[in-house]
């Protein structure tokens, strides 16, 4: 079940981010839409980078049963100007931002891995029918 704080009042289509979540797990996740400004709060507190981004993921550091898997937090702002700049819907742009952040709280991590993110992105992205992800846009 994702659990979702609209911060900034986005309209997105959540049915179709549980569908894709719960193709890849069980958990739950907290899913926190938000702004440039509080996105860029959370990725300098928590990474050191005083700078916005698109996506942050926060795993939840044990498992325990019953427990959510994690949060992932999407700037709106973001979301707007890549749908723009890539010219395709805002949905899909935050599709393939939930995506991205499910899989790295999934254990997925592009920056170290050999090419398994890209690879999962790939996957999903097919079988949903969305545009190239990030890692493809930046490869």
């Amino acid at each position: 079940m994702i659990e979702l704080d609209n911060q900034v009042n986005l309209d997105i289509d959540i049915a179709l981010i549980e569908e894709i979540s719960n193709s890849l797990t069980s958990k739950d996740i907290e899913l926190i839409i938000t702004n440039n400004e509080s996105i860029r709060e959370l990725n300098k507190e928590h990474r050191n980078k005083d700078k916005a981004t698109d996506v942050l993921s926060f795993p939840l550091e044990f498992d325990m049963p019953n427990m959510p898997l994690g949060s992932i937090v999407i700037s709106k702002d973001f979301v707007e100007d890549k749908a723009k700049e890539y010219n395709h819907s805002i949905q899909n742009e935050f599709t393939l931002l939930f995506i991205h952040g499910l899989l790295h709280l999934l254990g997925y991590d592009h920056e170290v891995d050999n090419g398994e993110h890209r690879q999962k992105e790939e996957e999903l992205i097919t079988t949903y029918k969305l545009p190239d992800s990030l890692i493809i846009r930046n490869s």
